[in-house]
């Protein structure tokens, strides 16, 4: 995306119907306070897993994004790659919408948006949740990787001494924020023994 000065990055914010809400959550948390535009568009089923574990409905959920959208909204200004965009993050990413952005499949706008992410050269990166895999998974993601996004589980970085889920969380969607480009991101790095 070609910014203008003073100009917040757009990123948009996919939550589907993996465990681990929180990432997506966070996610959006964290990109508010780095300034940047969200666009958040969630499945019915990760709705369903930020109310079953987060107690967040649809509104408390969309109400951590700056624009949000319908998941059946084909026509929305994300379904197209004139709308540019800096990144797209799929946090949590289920095997299904793994395996629909794989094969093109662009059923819905949350894999629409991943499509056109793809196809005009922008980062993707896919927060996968699910384990073990099947190899209907592991080649989704070479597929994906293939295509020049990038397969992102969330495993935590037990190096860093991480005590809580919460910082393990944290150090994740802060490494995802550098993978993107965010400035302000601040994982922790490793210094060494």
């Amino acid at each position: 995306m070609k910014r203008t000065k003073g100009s917040a990055p757009r990123v948009v914010v996919g939550i589907s119907g993996a465990s681990g809400a929180i990432y997506g959550v966070r996610l959006l948390e964290r990109c508010r306070q780095a300034g940047c535009e969200t666009h958040l568009v969630a499945s019915p089923a990760g709705v369903m897993n930020a109310h079953h574990e987060l107690g967040l409905d649809r509104s408390a959920l969309e109400g951590l994004a700056d624009h949000c959208h319908n998941p059946a909204d084909i026509g929305a200004t994300i379904a197209s790659g004139s709308f540019a965009t800096h990144a797209m993050v799929i946090a949590p990413c289920s095997m299904k919408t793994l395996a629909a952005v794989a094969h093109g499949l662009s059923d819905n706008l949350l894999t629409r948006a991943a499509d056109v992410a793809l196809k005009e050269r922008r980062k993707l990166v896919l927060m996968v949740r699910e384990t073990p895999f099947n190899l209907a998974h592991l080649r989704n993601m070479t597929c994906v990787t293939e295509m020049g996004g990038i397969v992102f589980p969330p495993l935590p970085a037990f190096y860093l001494g991480r005590l809580t889920i919460d910082e393990m969380v944290n150090d994740s969607v802060e490494r995802v924020l550098a993978l993107i480009g965010i400035e302000s991101a601040a994982p922790e790095a490793w210094t060494g023994l």
